[in-house]
């Protein structure tokens, strides 16, 4: 890979690029109404939808040479199975933070309470704050969640991040709390 199309390791997953191989765990991902509970307006997703979107893997690759970061498959290094996504994207969805980029993450069910979450986004900060080719270089990045997801909260709180913010979303009114965490911050922290 590319740079512009980086790998990344941890101690248990490989975070990776899409592959049109990834539907079929994504769309049950997706379709699960456990993980969509605090996504976007809670609704589920439809295989349809899921294909549409993982259909664009161009566009999801674009949007690295574009931006210099993007989105992860994160893959279980033993097994091979896909456990969920983390990385950066721009959230204009929340148009009172911006400019911004936001480091997210959504996985499994089955792969809850195992520490995943975490452990990639802490190699995505570690990217982030040290090799993403962005312009300009990132100087601070965000994190939102629902107000009632304590378990993300958890983990931008492992991660460093302080409150910025509550607010809603304007698209659909979802209570949500910001987080952030500038460059400073990340490198001064033991």
């Amino acid at each position: 890979m590319t740079a512009r199309h980086p790998e990344r390791r941890t101690e248990r997953l490989r975070l990776r690029q899409w592959t049109e191989a990834d539907l079929d765990a994504l769309a049950e991902m997706d379709a699960d109404p456990d993980v969509m509970r605090y996504i976007g307006d809670g609704s589920t997703g439809t295989r349809e939808r899921t294909a549409a979107v993982l259909g664009r893997v161009g566009r999801v690759r674009a949007t690295w040479d574009e931006h210099g970061y993007g989105l992860f498959a994160a893959e279980e290094t033993a097994t091979g199975e896909l456990v969920g996504w983390v990385g950066l994207a721009v959230p204009a969805f929340l148009p009172e933070v911006m400019p911004a980029v936001e480091i997210g993450w959504r996985l499994r069910r089955r792969s809850w309470g195992r520490g995943y979450a975490t452990e990639a986004a802490r190699e995505v900060l570690a990217f982030a704050f040290g090799e993403a080719e962005s312009e300009p270089r990132l100087e601070r990045v965000v994190s939102i969640c629902h107000v009632d997801n304590h378990a993300s909260l958890r983990v931008m709180t492992k991660l460093g991040m302080t409150y910025d913010r509550t607010t809603r979303v304007p698209a659909h009114g979802q209570p949500v709390r910001v987080m952030t965490l500038t460059r400073e911050e990340y490198h001064s922290s033991p």
